[in-house]
């Protein structure tokens, strides 16, 4: 079964009217929630819960660290090229790049979104219109851990020296 099998059934229940949901990454860093923002963004919500749901971030690792401009993770080859064997269109929206943002990275089409996301450590406006912002973390603890994360030394490619992983993914289900 492919993983968009796997996501569409993952998310038939998913009722972004009736629900806010919130995605938890068990990192060896610490545990890192975000709220997804599904007026924003609404298909990228559904691709990350769905993925979540099928497993497909659990045991991955954040492949990419820049300092001072963000974290990404989600792909399952570790080496910022794969992805879940399709693509998402673009929802581009007025939420900022700015520490904390969630969106989902690209190549250099709009619309070759797939897995892999990442997480903003400060402001950057060149990232706006430009990439889906989809969510956002929590608190500030889920703040601190992706901020952690942002500074662990890296190797030739922004690869950490030591690998950083997402040991699970949850999603969780909050009535409005």
């Amino acid at each position: 079964m492919s993983f968009k099998t796997k996501v569409e059934e993952a998310t038939k229940g998913v009722d972004f009217a009736k629900n806010r949901y919130q995605v938890t990454l068990d990192t060896s860093a610490g545990v890192i929630v975000l709220d997804l923002l599904p007026e924003k963004a609404p298909e990228h919500c559904r691709n990350m819960i769905g993925l979540a749901r099928a497993g497909f971030y659990d045991k991955k690792i954040f492949h990419r660290v820049i300092k001072g401009f963000m974290i990404q993770g989600g792909c399952p080859q570790g080496t910022g090229t794969g992805g879940p064997g399709y693509q998402i269109a673009a929802e581009f929206n007025d939420v900022p790049h700015e520490a904390g943002v969630l969106s989902m990275a690209r190549s250099q089409s709009p619309n070759s979104a797939g897995s892999q996301f990442f997480i903003c450590l400060e402001r950057h406006t060149h990232l706006d219109g430009q990439y889906t912002a989809f969510g956002r973390t929590a608190d500030e603890t889920s703040l601190s851990v992706v901020k952690a994360i942002g500074v662990v030394p890296t190797l030739g490619g922004d690869r950490p020296k030591q690998d950083v992983t997402i040991k699970s993914v949850s999603v969780s289900e909050i009535p409005k």
